[in-house]
């Protein structure tokens, strides 16, 4: 594993103990009713903080996963490699997003396949 490989890796293991650090606290917040007002606008507010935090951490969960998948691959000896074409993935591109799991010409190619970009939830249903 060279220097920069090694600065990667720990990039990713910071990452992954924030993450965890952050799905913990969002995991631990105890919501009251939302019915329990006799106010629409608090009932409104509850609601959309309830909401807010779970899709929140959904996002934090994926995220973890992502880098647990890159943290994977370091133990596979595949890190900074192309999960489509098998090409090296440049060092500026996983310096700057360190779980990146394709070349930037293959991913220029899933975003746009076919013309047609990928929706929103793409990362969710595994087309990214």
């Amino acid at each position: 594993m060279t220097r920069d490989d090694a600065r990667l890796k720990r990039m990713l293991e910071e990452e992954r103990s924030r993450l965890i650090e952050d799905i913990d606290h969002l995991a631990t917040i105890r919501y009251r009713r939302i019915s329990s007002s006799n106010h629409m606008a608090e009932n409104a507010t509850a609601a959309f903080d309830q909401a807010s935090n779970q899709a929140l951490l959904k996002q934090l969960q994926h995220r973890l996963q992502r880098v647990e998948h890159a943290l994977a691959k370091f133990d596979q000896g595949t890190y900074g490699y192309c999960e489509n074409c098998g090409e090296p993935i440049d060092f500026a591109r996983l310096k700057a997003l360190p779980d990146a799991r394709f070349c930037l010409k293959c991913q220029r190619q899933r975003e746009t396949m076919g013309g047609r970009p990928l929706g929103p939830r793409a990362l969710e249903t595994g087309e990214i």
